[in-house]
């Protein structure tokens, strides 16, 4: 696996989310007069330019497991240490602060600090389909070469019921993670979307999955890129989220333009704008995220190491 690709990908999810946090909530309209067009600060939570949120540091989390134990038996329990060392002791945030956490992951964090297993911490409900699994998922992407792809699709789906454990969270996951594939294997953009949705397709066949299909109709006919920027939502809501993330990064033709348009949707500014730019990072790679918005970025260096560090171990693995 290319350092490279790995490190574009973290940076691209980082850079992307650091876009959007000063905007977080804001309306479609009230961006439309205000669109953001580089890297602001201040804002929504008051941070600097360059911070940010609980999108790139559980993204972290995820990698920094990986580099320890790949995709073995304790890569779950690892991911579920790491995110308690988060949210309790600021582990792998910008400011040693944690100033954003969604009430899903929060909830599911203090189950795992009560002592419930990994597997059973994340919402089963219905309305615990948030994006809070979805924008951390990336990072098992990157493990493809190591396992046949339903193995993987399994893990990924383990990481995601840490915090989301409904099918559909689940699903978002597993489809994102095709895709991200497909760019990993040095395909286009629209080919990677196509082949993605094929790869997962027989996964989903039977249940608890079949049931969910759907809810994801749009996506997999193919067409989403299709669809006016109107039709596409950018709530906080998982379904939407991946929705979004691919019209804009299947729709304009650079980093830049991909994770920029994804904050201008406005709510879920942050997140649409990471997993946007987790793929756009993928594809045109770190050297094509402008240079100006990498070096603001907190921690930069740690980002770029651990990177290199998750690149070495998949490939002694």
């Amino acid at each position: 696996m290319s350092e490279t690709k790995i490190v574009s990908g973290l940076m691209g999810v980082c850079v992307g989310d650091a876009l959007g946090v000063p905007v977080e909530f804001q309306s479609r309209q009230t961006l439309a007069h205000n669109p953001v067009a580089t890297m602001r600060g201040y804002g929504t939570y008051n941070q600097p330019p360059g911070t940010w949120s609980d999108d790139s540091s559980l993204t972290f989390c995820l990698a920094e497991a990986l580099a320890q134990e790949l995709l073995s038996e304790q890569l779950v329990a690892t991911v579920a240490d790491y995110f308690c060392l988060w949210r309790d002791e600021a582990f792998w945030t910008p400011y040693e602060e944690v100033f954003d956490i969604g009430l899903t992951t929060n909830t599911a964090i203090s189950r795992l600090r009560q002592g419930i297993s990994p597997t059973e911490a994340g919402g089963l409900d219905e309305r615990s389909n948030g994006n809070g699994s979805l924008m951390r998922i990336l990072p098992l992407a990157f493990c493809y070469p190591l396992v046949k792809f339903p193995q993987l699709i399994q893990r990924v789906h383990e990481v995601s019921c840490l915090t989301h454990a409904h099918p559909r969270s689940q699903m978002a996951c597993g489809i994102y993670v095709s895709i991200a594939i497909g760019l990993l294997q040095g395909l286009s953009p629209f080919e990677a979307y196509q082949q993605g949705i094929e790869q997962i397709k027989p996964l989903y066949q039977n249940e608890p999955y079949q049931s969910q299909l759907s809810h994801f109709q749009r996506f997999l006919d193919g067409n989403i890129a299709k669809l006016p920027v109107n039709e596409i939502a950018s709530s906080g809501y998982v379904v939407h989220t991946l929705e979004a993330a691919i019209w804009c990064f299947l729709n304009y033709q650079n980093y830049a333009e991909s994770v920029v348009v994804a904050v201008n949707l406005g709510e879920d500014t942050d997140t649409t704008a990471a997993v946007t730019g987790g793929l756009a990072g993928i594809y045109y790679e770190v050297e094509q995220i402008p240079q100006h918005w990498v070096e603001t970025i907190a921690r930069k260096d740690d980002i770029i190491g651990l990177g290199k560090r998750l690149s070495r171990k998949i490939g002694n693995g």
